[in-house]
Order: structure tokens, then C-alpha cells, then sequence
């Protein structure tokens, strides 16, 4: 256990947290990641909150590992302290989270492409997909960044024609508060074991100027979900988006942000950053 976590008082083994998953869509699923033009709906489908059981993976008897479970957690201190500089964090962070991403993944090489700092309101009430502001906040949306498809799209899109040259790719997200402890809506993260092709839903995500596919989840009861209660900005979560190998390791691994009901009512609400990237094994 972290040593910022040993003088707490302990969290239970279990808790139980709201996630939305799918519950209705007569269509492709469709959601907008910015307002909507002419009026639109946001989305054009319907979730449904399931309280679930979320198990401390702090207390598991076996370390939790990304090719097996999808996710790992690591101890790795940053050397940038400030976050909202965008050129500092590209030029900075960028290689700290490269090295983290070869080092629990095993890969070789890692480009990182994206991040995205969300942080949450005290005015919400909910968690949605976390875009109905100007700042993006937690999401609580049961989804997984990119599907078969988009997972695809990914080394097209950052390595072109030297594509033909990999053997196996990843996509993984390096997840990192901004804030500790993380008492207010700490991320959920469902065992890649458990996730079953059928569960998986393909949905179109849609900002001004591109169109993604992601997948939300339809609720299965075989599902098992974890958290690493007060998180502190020294750990990352690395959890795996996609991989091109098809047997033997995890591929997706579903997330959600939940409202802890033992989270005091004036913690602080959750800050964070992630940090998306392409991992190669050359």
C-alpha cells in the first residue's frame, strides 16, 4: 500500500457506486461532445444508473496487472507541477508518461498523442459524459475510449504506411488526480476478464470539427468492478483502450467515475489528468 494511504483511516473492502450503462438507443448510439447544432439532443439514446459493487483493489490478494486485469497502478511522481500549461505538459509530462506506458506495458516504444484535464463542479449533481460545460468533468458514463474499430484507425492515423512493420499495438490511458486524496468521484474500473463481446456497443462521438467511435455497455451482472480509494497525485492508473492482439491479454477495459457514498459531503471535487498513448511492439 501507498505510504500517503497507510495513515488513513482504511476504506471498506467494498462499496457501492452509481454507473450509467446503455439502457436504450432505436438507433446507432450518438453523442455530442460539444452543444449540439440546431437544437439536437445531446445523445440520441438512453442510460440507466446500476448501483454495482465496487471492490477495493488495494486489498486484492493479487496485484492487479494490465494484460490481465486492464489495469495496473503504479507509484511514479511527476516532475511537472503545473498542469495548465499546455506547451509544458506536451513537452514534459509527454515523455514521463511514455516511459511509464513501455515500462507496465512491456512495449517498446510509446507515442503519446492526447490529454484531457477534467474537473468537476460542486453545483453537480450528476455524471454524465462530462461536456455539458466549458471544463470537462468526471465521466460516468460506463464507456471504453475506442472500439475495434477506432483501435484500428489509431496507428493509421499516427504511424501511416510504417504500420505494416507492427506486430502488436495498444492504446492505453495513463490516469493521473490532480488533487489528493481522491475522495470525490474516483474512477471505476471494470475487470477486462468479465467484459464480454455482447456487452460491448458501438457508438459515434461527435466534436465540431471530427467524429469518433467508442463503445458504451449494456449492464451484465457478470461484470466486476474496482477502485484505488484516495488516490494521491503520485500514483497513475495505466489501463489498457485497445489492443490488436486478440487472445491471451486484455483488449477493453470499461470505466466510469462514481459518486462514493462514504466520500464526505465537503470533499473536494475530484481534478485530473489522462493521457492517452499508442504503444508499440516492434
Amino acid at each position: 500500500m501507498n505510504a500517503s494511504i497507510e495513515g488513513r483511516h482504511r476504506p471498506p473492502a467494498h462499496t457501492t457506486g452509481g454507473l450509467d450503462y446503455l439502457h436504450d438507443s432505436p438507433a446507432a448510439p450518438v453523442n455530442y461532445m460539444y452543444p449540439p447544432p440546431d437544437g439536437q439532443p445531446w445523445e440520441n439514446c438512453t442510460y440507466l444508473t446500476h448501483q454495482v459493487d465496487i471492490a477495493d483493489a488495494r486489498r486484492l490478494p493479487e496485484a492487479c496487472s494490465l494484460d490481465r486485469h486492464g489495469f495496473e497502478l503504479r507509484d511514479a511522481p511527476s516532475g511537472v507541477n503545473r498542469f495548465d500549461d499546455d506547451e509544458l505538459v506536451r513537452t514534459r509530462y509527454y515523455p514521463e508518461i511514455e516511459a511509464i506506458a513501455c515500462d507496465v506495458s512491456g512495449a517498446t516504444r510509446a507515442i503519446c498523442f492526447d490529454h484531457q484535464i477534467r474537473r468537476r463542479r460542486h453545483d453537480e449533481r450528476r455524471l454524465t459524459f462530462g461536456r455539458q460545460s466549458a471544463q470537462p468533468s468526471a465521466v460516468g458514463r460506463v464507456h471504453n475510449d475506442y472500439s475495434e474499430a477506432s483501435g484500428q484507425r489509431r496507428l493509421e492515423m499516427m504511424i501511416g504506411d510504417l504500420q505494416t512493420q507492427v506486430r502488436r499495438y495498444a492504446v492505453v490511458n495513463v490516469w493521473r488526480p490532480l488533487m489528493e486524496p481522491v475522495l470525490d468521484a474516483p474512477l471505476a474500473l471494470c475487470d477486462a476478464r468479465t467484459v464480454m463481446a455482447a456487452d460491448l456497443v458501438a457508438a459515434e462521438i461527435r466534436y465540431p470539427d471530427r467524429r469518433g467511435e467508442i463503445y458504451v455497455l449494456k449492464h451484465a451482472a457478470h461484470h466486476r468492478w474496482h477502485h484505488f480509494p484516495h488516490m494521491a497525485m503520485r500514483e497513475v492508473l495505466v489501463f489498457k483502450q485497445y489492443d490488436s492482439q486478440i487472445s491471451g491479454v486484455s483488449r477493453f477495459t470499461p470505466h466510469a467515475a462514481f459518486l462514493d457514498p462514504a466520500a464526505p459531503a465537503d470533499a473536494p471535487p475530484r481534478a485530473s489528468i489522462e493521457t492517452r498513448c499508442l504503444v508499440l511492439f516492434e
